[in-house]
């Protein structure tokens, strides 16, 4: 079983967003490793103080090419684990044949596969927008608590907000959803990874009905595929009460499957 995980975060989130899940990881002994977005490292309270105009030079390709160097310097093959906009860019790393096993929680609008109305609406923000491709964009506590932790305790959002909320890149939404992504994914691969798909039944930003859309794509590649619906679960299901159970999960079904091939 690989001793080696990677978290890769979504959009609006940095490396901190990981916390609690790398240290429960690696309480059972696993090396964890969480990297941030190009440009996105440092105290999420600086960051959205201090909105860093690096961040409009990358796009899903670049960050899909930062994590794939990322990993080959590694010993092993590690378990990737992504949430969000990182559980798009962890079916593109395992794509490439890169990890033992992969999951893909909430995933983001992934390249083939239509977008449900929520998704749209949650996307308005930004591409509602038409000059937000070459900006830094900043999300409000409003659209947090409703749309994007709307499964957590309200009297719990502004400390979350506070704790783990960062800026994010324009180039991240308007080249993923209308100019390709990181590029094409092969459905019936024959060197992809393990890769469990999680939805929430919650999910106001990456509907559960998107990701069973993209299970149903993805099972058609030679490696095990596996879709888990968590009904009650929101987009912030990573952080909000109960997540001990999804990090859980994911770990266990990654471990058992790891380098199998069916």
């Amino acid at each position: 079983m690989p001793r080696t995980i990677m978290l890769i975060h979504g959009a609006w989130l940095n490396s901190k967003s990981w916390e609690k899940w790398k240290a429960r990881y690696e309480a059972k002994g696993h090396a964890v490793f969480a990297p941030d977005w190009p440009g996105d490292e440092g105290d999420p309270a600086d960051l959205r103080a201090n909105p860093r105009k690096a961040l409009t030079q990358y796009g899903p390709k670049e960050i899909v090419a930062h994590y794939d160097a990322l990993i080959r310097a590694l010993p092993e093959a590690p378990i990737l684990i992504g949430h969000s906009a990182g559980g798009v860019f962890t079916q593109h790393l395992l794509d490439r044949g890169l990890g033992a096993a992969g999951v893909a929680i909430d995933p983001a609008p992934t390249p083939g596969v239509a977008i449900p109305l929520d998704g749209l609406i949650s996307a308005l923000p930004v591409l509602g927008d038409p000059l937000s491709g070459g900006k830094v964009k900043s999300m409000t506590r409003k659209f947090f608590a409703e749309r994007f932790a709307n499964g957590l305790p309200r009297d719990r959002v502004d400390a979350e907000y506070d704790r783990y909320i960062v800026p994010t890149a324009g180039k991240v939404y308007w080249d993923g959803v209308l100019a390709g992504g990181g590029g094409p994914i092969t459905w019936a691969s024959t060197r992809r990874p393990p890769l469990l798909l999680i939805g929430g039944g919650k999910d106001l930003i990456a509907p559960a009905s998107m990701t069973e859309a993209m299970y149903k794509k993805q099972k058609r590649a030679a490696s095990r595929t596996e879709y888990k619906l968590y009904p009650d679960r929101s987009h912030w299901t990573c952080g909000e009460p109960g997540w001990e159970e999804v990090a859980d999960f994911a770990l266990e079904w990654a471990a058992a499957h790891a380098g199998a091939s069916h």
